[in-house]
């Protein structure tokens, strides 16, 4: 069965325990999975030693179906266990490497460069964010992330936490964010401009608007995508289908919420990666902070086959009385997780 298809099916099987509007609002995301939406040119999803691949919108590069979640990496006690994880993620075929300017203090990015070194750089795709809202902080930011990552280039650099609804005018705005990023693209130093945030699918929505005034085209957007997300303040109902059409990469994040999802009892780990991996997505970064952690990440990918209908269905109305008021997408619902709104000295 065609994805197109078991998405509608689970949408219409749900319905009755999600009301009218959301069997409405869900329509898109089975839009967003039709086939034909993919340029002719576009190279397949492969799979090569366990590992999946799949296309990063339209930029032409391929990466792994899992990504290793930056913010989890320099919380370990000890620096050579954060390389440890790093390299057996990629000796296991991951390729996609998250990070930004402030997690961690830094350290983040400081054990991942550690980590790149001795050839392990030239094997992973490299992305890392910036929170800068000025040229001059912007600009600052790139520099720095570049020396604690020990490479002359970042494949992908983002736009870091866009959840507000004038962060989109802070990015475009004459001295402001893009004006660093597309110099640093001039001058070699990123390859790629995406942006993240995780409150409200209506800013992301504005952006992806601005951008399109502006006669830009983002690369890769990043956003929260889970077995709750469908339910409440839905990306996947409300920017994938956008992202698809317009053929952007998209990043899936947060597919355990940091496990505040697998609080609910409802779910397991493996049941939230595969449902994020069925989605139309390029990669779902996940927080792997322990050998264990990374282990059973590779398992799901090694058991994934895409979600059939009966059980999208089942899994949509397994989690819809509990997802309703995002108590456990605590991201979009407090600022617990709003690292710039803390620290606006971030912004510049």
């Amino acid at each position: 069965m065609e994805r197109r298809d078991f998405l509608k099916t689970a949408i219409v099987a749900a319905a009755p325990l999600a009301g009218e509007q959301v069997l409405e609002s869900l329509a898109p995301l089975a839009a967003a999975a039709e086939p034909q939406t993919a340029p002719p040119t576009k190279p397949a999803e492969t799979i090569k030693d366990g590992m999946i691949y799949r296309p990063l919108g339209r930029t032409g590069e391929k990466v792994s179906v899992l990504g290793v979640g930056g913010a989890h990496v320099g919380r370990q006690r000890e620096e050579q266990e954060s390389i440890r994880i790093i390299r057996t993620a990629i000796d296991h075929g991951i390729t996609f490497m998250d990070n930004c300017w402030d997690y961690n203090g830094g350290d983040s990015e400081r054990r991942m460069g550690k980590a790149l070194r001795d050839g392990y750089r030239e094997k992973v795709f490299l992305m890392t964010k910036i929170d800068g809202r000025t040229k001059q902080a912007a600009a600052e930011q790139i520099d720095e992330s570049l020396r604690r990552l020990e490479t002359d280039r970042i494949d992908l650099m983002q736009f870091h936490e866009c959840i507000r609804l004038e962060d989109p005018d802070c990015f475009f705005a004459a001295g402001g964010t893009l004006e660093a990023l597309r110099a640093a693209q001039k001058a070699g130093k990123i390859r790629f401009i995406g942006f993240t945030g995780h409150k409200d699918p209506l800013v992301h929505l504005r952006m992806l608007d601005m951008a399109r005034e502006h006669d830009f085209r983002f690369d890769a957007v990043q956003m929260p995508l889970n077995v709750m997300d469908a339910h409440f303040r839905s990306f996947g109902r409300q920017v994938l289908p956008v992202l698809v059409k317009e053929q952007i990469g998209v990043l899936g994040m947060k597919p355990m919420g940091s496990g505040i999802i697998l609080t609910s009892k409802v779910v397991t780990p493996v049941e939230c990666l595969h449902y994020a991996m069925s989605l139309p997505t390029s990669v779902v970064i996940t927080g792997i902070d322990s050998l264990a952690v990374l282990r059973q990440d590779l398992e799901a990918v090694r058991t994934f086959r895409p979600l059939g209908s009966e059980q999208m269905a089942a899994l949509l109305r397994r989690t819809a009385p509990a997802a309703r008021d995002g108590k456990y997408e605590l991201f979009k619902t407090t600022s617990h997780f709003d690292g710039t709104a803390h620290n606006p000295q971030w912004l510049g």
